[in-house]
């Protein structure tokens, strides 16, 4: 069969050729449709996040996965089925652990887990894969074509649950949001703000010069477009107003501490962008008064587990038809490979001083890649 490897560091992708896996007791065998590309792609091309499974030199890449039940193999599921691959499984030589057996492998540290297609397992980047079939969520066939959104939808999906549980002691009823990034989970968020959540007021923080793509989704989606080149995060709240709920999407290591003088008082930011290291001086001081004598908070979300996976597929279902079809740039067949990824021939920018929202001129939203079509 056919996948889509990377030795980490090549910078380029490449179809290679591997067995089709045979499913063990308990797994069902996947044949693969579409599989999105990320940001957390292009860190793995370039080798600077991610891992090769042990004894292997390359990754199979691909996270955001849909496909078809190949083989239910005995398994509770149906062939010929939907479904949507979670991302974590227990590391090699291990059956489970406390995180996996409750349910909830995205709370699990380093090293108590892999991740398909980000270290140390191969994704979902081919035209089969095997996986246990508790961790293959079904979804309906009309949602199959943008079903590998549904990955990271359920990242926001956890961001915000856990957001609101750092606010479950009180009455908190968050009206003004603020994702800082306009890449495609930036806009998925937005979009969740706007249409799912019903946040009175919603903004996006973003780089680019207009006209621009993504400039016109926010806006077309009712929220409001700033530019980080004119307005800094910490100076919204003076600029337009205190928010509610900030959502961190770029990686910039200062939006962390800036998103506390963006917060209004009791308000939460969720940090889901990844840093390089970088050293840089905060008023430690200062900003320790503002998170204890306003109530405010500052949590950390990363991966997902079955439920956000579920809650995803209700909300994909209920994100406006434009504004899905504007977020998809493309979907690109084997043959295609430079436009599924247009960023891989050229180093990927580590976000540092002077950037915050990723390129300037790029109108690529978001690809994938299609193995079969739906």
């Amino acid at each position: 069969m056919k996948a889509i490897a990377v030795a980490p560091g090549a910078g380029v992708p490449e179809v290679v050729e591997r067995p089709v896996p045979e499913p063990s007791p308990g797994e069902a065998l996947v044949r693969i449709c579409r599989v999105g590309v990320d940001g957390t792609d292009y860190e793995v091309i370039e080798g600077s996040h991610g891992g090769v499974p042990d004894g292997d030199d390359r990754l199979v890449l691909g996270h955001e996965a849909v496909g078809i039940v190949e083989d239910a193999n005995g398994t509770p599921l149906e062939e010929g089925q939907y479904v949507v691959p979670t991302v974590r499984r227990p590391p090699p030589g291990v059956e489970t652990n406390e995180y996996f057996e409750r349910g909830e492998p995205d709370m699990a540290p380093e090293g108590e887990y892999v991740e398909r297609g980000i270290v140390g397992a191969h994704g979902f980047m081919a035209e089969y894969v095997t996986s246990p079939a508790d961790c293959l969520v079904p979804i309906p066939t009309e949602l199959a074509p943008l079903g590998f959104l549904v990955e990271p939808i359920s990242i926001t999906e956890k961001a915000i649950e856990h957001a609101r549980a750092t606010r479950s002691a009180f009455d908190w009823r968050p009206e003004s949001a603020l994702v800082l990034g306009t890449g495609s989970l930036g806009l998925l968020t937005a979009a969740m703000f706007t249409e799912t959540l019903e946040y009175d007021r919603v903004y996006c923080l973003g780089r680019k010069d207009r006209p621009h793509p993504t400039i016109d989704i926010v806006e077309r989606l009712g929220a409001t477009y700033i530019d980080s080149r004119e307005t800094l995060v910490s100076e919204i709240a003076t600029a337009y107003e205190p928010m509610d709920v900030v959502y961190e999407a770029t990686g910039y290591a200062k939006h962390a501490f800036e998103s506390i003088d963006a917060l209004a008082p009791n308000g939460v930011a969720a940090l889901l962008g990844v840093p390089g290291d970088w050293e840089f001086e905060v008023e430690g001081g200062r900003l320790h008064r503002e998170l204890v004598l306003h109530n405010k908070s500052l949590v950390g979300s990363v991966n997902s587990n079955r439920r956000h996976f579920e809650a995803a597929i209700d909300t994909l279902s209920a994100l406006p038809d434009w504004a899905l079809a504007e977020i998809v740039s493309g979907v690109y067949g084997l043959s295609e490979l430079d436009r599924a990824f247009p960023e891989a021939t050229a180093p990927v920018a580590t976000p540092g001083p002077g950037s915050t929202a990723g390129s300037d001129d790029d109108t690529t939203i978001k690809t994938a890649v299609e193995f079969e079509d739906i």
